[in-house]
């Protein structure tokens, strides 16, 4: 069952990779919509001028509510031959797998040479007025504190694990979506819609109802604004990055500059060990 209106971030996020591909010079053939539940991302690369054909893969499981998708993958795993994909979108799917590294690389080695990648997925400051109030709960109830909210990546690691898979071109940026609630519960009922509730194997103990209402207590009293409703951060990293490709441009050699950085500064170049001369 889903909740009207819940999917508002996956809405943003399928708008924004539409806004990307609209200003972007190439075209793409085939594209792969990867882990793109409720088909919207599916959707706006159909949408798209720059894509031929597009493909849905979902992660773990079909979503079956907006059509089945073409396959169901494991993303330990991916079933995609080298080479194969002109475009592949990840959109609010990659935070959940296992190892993140991992399936960055094999995103890179799935695409064409001078492919592209567009990814959106949380970032570290992510609901982080939810794990404020819950850690705060758990020691106050328990003396003790478990993991509650699963951890999220920040824009810095995300721009050093696309290098690390081998991408050109990287580039990460974010943006910041504060939404207001009537209570932390409405707060929780859209990230159980989302399909966004916890999915740590290692949670301690199990949550009591009297966790959640002291939860909600200290949510309204930290994050609330004047007129009652709470705050909750969403941080969306945004990546991108091109499969290798040698008509890309490329760091010139080392020692290959015409001009020095003094002589670009107007300033005067000092050896090591000598001492600058006053004007």
């Amino acid at each position: 069952m889903r909740t009207e209106g819940a999917d508002f971030l996956l809405r943003l996020v399928a708008q924004d990779i539409e806004d990307r591909l609209a200003v972007t010079t190439r075209d793409f053939q085939l594209a792969l919509d990867l882990g793109g539940h409720t088909g919207l991302v599916h959707e706006a690369l159909a949408r798209s001028k720059n894509v031929g054909r597009a493909l849905r893969a979902d992660l773990f499981v079909a979503d079956t509510g907006s059509g089945a998708p073409d396959v169901v993958v494991d993303d330990e795993v991916l079933p995609l031959a080298d080479a194969s994909l002109d475009l592949i979108v990840s959109a609010l799917s990659l935070h959940w797998v296992n190892d993140l590294p991992g399936a960055l690389i094999q995103i890179r080695r799935a695409l064409k040479p001078d492919g592209l990648f567009l990814g959106a997925l949380a970032g570290g400051d992510t609901l982080w007025e939810l794990r404020d109030a819950l850690l705060s709960a758990e020691v106050e109830l328990t003396g003790g504190a478990s993991p509650r909210v699963s951890p999220f990546a920040d824009t810095r690691e995300m721009g050093g694990l696309m290098q690390r898979a081998g991408f050109a071109l990287p580039v990460a940026d974010q943006d910041r979506l504060t939404v207001r609630y009537d209570s932390a519960f409405h707060l929780m009922r859209d990230l159980r819609a989302m399909g966004a509730t916890g999915i740590l194997a290692e949670r301690g103990q199990t949550a009591s109802r009297a966790l959640f209402l002291r939860m909600a207590e200290i949510y309204a009293e930290r994050h609330a604004d004047p007129d009652g409703r709470i705050r909750a951060t969403f941080q969306i990293l945004s990546v991108s990055g091109w499969a290798p490709h040698e008509s890309q441009q490329q760091p010139l050699k080392p020692g290959s500059a015409k001009m020095s950085l003094a002589e670009a500064l107007g300033t005067q170049e000092v050896s090591t060990g000598e001492k600058p001369t006053g004007k």
